[in-house]
């Protein structure tokens, strides 16, 4: 347990921090799953619009630092490539 006024001020600040990262992790992980269920039920106007809603999204946190680049680049052109797929299909 923290025993200065400095470390349990830390400890708050730290807790409330780890809190909201969890949500807006959260969050991210829900867009991405909305795009892969688009895809999954071959539906590409859906598909479209929930990657066009992720992408913003994952690279605001990626610049925050929440998602690491490489992740979010990773998860962009994969789900990229089954749109693509499902277009030509």
């Amino acid at each position: 347990m923290a025993n200065s006024p400095q470390a349990r001020k830390r400890a708050i600040q730290n807790e409330k921090r780890r809190s909201l990262h969890a949500s807006q992790r959260s969050m991210v992980r829900s867009s991405i799953r909305k795009v892969v269920k688009a895809v999954e039920s071959r539906n590409i106007d859906e598909a479209r619009s929930a990657y066009k809603e992720m992408v913003p999204l994952l690279d605001r946190y990626a610049g925050r630092g929440l998602i690491h680049k490489n992740k979010v680049a990773r998860h962009k052109h994969r789900l990229q490539k089954h749109i693509k797929a499902l277009e030509s299909a």
